[in-house]
């Protein structure tokens, strides 16, 4: 998932410094006997972040604080555990999509290769259910069933790679895996630590899971109808790994459907994948991908109403702010 812009959770007092001991716990996580075994592991997370995910739970955690008071340790190891888990899946995720850049750095699988990065995604694993497991049973059954989604979204789509059936239901399905999912979990772990009430842990899990929902439905417009300066790499690199994302999946159903299916259904040269970026753009694909992102913005946004007043969720509507922002960026 691609995060543009600046972090809106910036905006909450207590967020830098708290963020910072994450960035502290990270490393020690990150750290084994072996100094080999700590540069592979050490590698994305020197190389920072926007730490979404993490800040998304110190959020969550923060809905019980004052303004002033500082997030619980319990807070910051639950943020620990979710960054972790996002770590290691994108050690793999780098391995599947034999990348060579990550976070403006070589890739771990680049450098070291893909054997080691794989391991070392799963050593990143392992200590994030270390962290889970500290935080009592209920925090460690989530956060193993949440890798276990994540695992099924990203195994969904690979199932529908350069299939021009995929469909909306298929493709919904594989979002909520690979990346609502892990925000959702980070908004509830942040709840749980806190003792939040019943109802309020619900209203964060669907501010993280409608957040993640619509934030991937703009990242996977982003790559067809921005530039290659503001993506860093090339428009339509979903397009030509197979992946047919929403936008992709409604323009089908269209008028346009015949010409863009005839494209289609395997590798593309240079030209056939320009050539279905401007059918998609010139359909409703587009438009109705938005529509649908905004449909998720607004729930994640009034998932949070019940909720009192307070630095976290100050924070979490900041966050959804921001977010309905880059949905119409993405409809300019």
């Amino acid at each position: 998932m691609r995060v543009s812009g600046h972090n809106p959770l910036d905006a909450v007092p207590f967020m830098a410094v708290d963020l910072d001991r994450v960035e502290d716990l990270l490393a020690a996580s990150a750290a084994s006997a072996d100094p080999y075994l700590t540069e592979i592991c050490s590698h994305l997370v020197a190389a920072g972040g926007k730490r979404v995910r993490p800040g998304f739970c110190l959020a969550a955690a923060a809905t019980s604080l004052l303004d002033g008071e500082s997030s619980t340790d319990h807070a910051v190891t639950g943020a620990t555990a979710v960054e972790l888990v996002h770590l290691g899946s994108l050690y793999h995720d780098d391995v599947m999509d034999e990348a060579v850049v990550r976070r403006q750095v070589e890739s771990v699988n680049a450098r070291w290769g893909n054997i080691r990065a794989i391991l070392a995604g799963d050593f990143l694993l392992a200590r994030a259910s270390e962290l889970a497991a500290s935080l009592g049973v209920e925090v460690a059954g989530l956060l193993a069933a949440t890798i276990g989604r994540l695992c099924e979204g990203q195994v969904l789509e690979l199932k529908h790679s350069f299939d021009v059936e995929r469909s909306e239901e298929q493709y919904l399905q594989a979002i909520a895996g690979k990346t609502a999912s892990l925000l959702a979990a980070s908004c509830r772990i942040g709840s749980i630590v806190t003792e939040l009430p019943d109802d309020q842990r619900a209203a964060l899990t669907d501010f993280g899971h409608s957040y993640g929902m619509a934030f991937q439905i703009v990242d996977d417009v982003l790559d067809l109808v921005s530039t290659e300066a503001d993506l860093g790499k090339p428009t339509g690199h979903d397009l030509e790994e197979g992946v047919y994302t929403l936008p992709v999946i409604l323009a089908l159903l269209t008028g346009h459907g015949q010409d863009l299916r005839a494209l289609l259904g395997g590798p593309l040269d240079t030209a056939s994948r320009d050539k279905a970026i401007d059918i998609v753009r010139d359909s409703v694909g587009i438009p109705e991908s938005i529509r649908r992102a905004r449909e998720y913005a607004a729930t994640a946004a009034s998932s949070l109403e019940i909720l009192p007043d307070s630095p976290g969720v100050r924070g979490l509507r900041a966050a959804a702010d921001y977010l309905l922002e880059q949905v119409e960026l993405a409809a300019a």
